[in-house]
């Protein structure tokens, strides 16, 4: 068993200490947050105890440390926890300047860093990619990758997200990577404010346009905004050679009611902590696996190449023009 902590007892923290918590090949030894409360609540639950950061990277029997604090200190916490020898699992994005991000190379690229696009641990996309490695429906040409959040977040949370592309559609630039099986080398995005005129305000857009091209042609459009008006709007089609791959939405059951008008369905799920709630477990059962021994499946260069694509796309969308990563 791993002694990890957790550094973060805010929203997705919680998330992260329940999973480890529950993981039997991982012990929660503590929790850090300059909340003193939420740290206690949390300690309290997990039955485990506060700490700090210096305390816990100096304890030869902690093995790994979660980073779920702000953004703003991703960067850094993740250099000193691997300075430390510690394996890392550290949430998106690893930081919100991509200078910044590639200026710790030295650190982190042989880092035993797992960063956290948990869209790949998702049972339903996993099945997709897998049916597309397989060739079960020849080589992919091109890719459709819709994500669309049931409504809007405040503009409190809008002004230090890092706006719409490195916030929510930077998820859907790693899922392009990934997929796609090279490297998008030509990005061009149109962005709106429709959704809420605060939005706009801060100087960010609520809907947007992608389109992603790779060296060998291939193309992906992805589709993002802040408000579906009908739940948590996250699909994939995967068009090939021979036919489609496609991961649809997921509803709250299975249950379907048919009558004369046809048939209606259970609702979409509607807060992302709810869709992608197998995804975090198998993101942290991953996280074992790296105190293990394994190799992360998703690290440092992916979060480098996701906030590059999440910058050209930004780029381009306030010039208009086409813009290279």
């Amino acid at each position: 068993m791993h002694d990890i902590v957790l550094v973060g007892a805010g929203r997705i923290g919680r998330i992260h200490a329940r999973n480890a918590a529950l993981n039997p090949r991982l012990r929660l030894a503590g929790i850090v947050d300059p909340m003193e409360g939420a740290a206690q609540a949390l300690a309290a639950e997990w039955n485990t105890t506060v700490t700090t950061l210096d305390d816990a990277l100096d304890d030869p029997a902690v093995a790994g440390v979660v980073i779920a604090s702000s953004t703003d200190t991703h960067l850094e916490y993740s250099l000193r926890a691997a300075a430390a020898g510690k394996a890392v699992f550290c949430e998106k994005p690893i930081d919100q300047d991509l200078a910044r991000a590639r200026s710790a190379a030295a650190g982190l690229s042989d880092a035993r860093l797992l960063l956290a696009f948990n869209r790949r641990f998702d049972p339903n996309f996993q099945a997709l990619k897998a049916r597309l490695d397989s060739g079960a429906v020849g080589p992919l040409e091109s890719l459709q990758i819709t994500s669309n959040d049931p409504s809007p977040p405040p503009p409190s949370y809008v002004a230090i997200s890092g706006g719409l592309f490195k916030d929510m559609a930077i998820h859907d630039f790693d899922m392009a990577r990934w997929l796609l099986g090279e490297e998008p080398v030509e990005v061009f995005a149109s962005g709106s404010c429709l959704v809420d005129p605060e939005i706009g305000k801060l100087g960010d857009v609520d809907t947007a346009r992608t389109l992603l091209r790779t060296a060998s042609g291939k193309l992906c459009v992805i589709s993002n905004s802040r408000r579906s008006g009908f739940g948590y709007d996250q699909r994939i089609e995967a068009y090939a050679s021979a036919g489609m791959v496609r991961a649809d939405n997921v509803t709250e059951s299975t249950v379907q009611v048919w009558g004369e008008g046809g048939a209606s369905a259970d609702r979409f799920q509607n807060f992302f902590l709810d869709r992608y709630a197998e995804a975090y477990r198998r993101e942290m059962d991953h996280f074992a696996d790296i105190l293990d021994g394994a190799p992360p499946s998703v690290g440092y260069a992916d979060g480098v190449a996701a906030l590059a694509l999440a910058e050209a796309a930004a780029e381009s969308a306030r010039s208009g023009k086409v813009a290279r990563p």
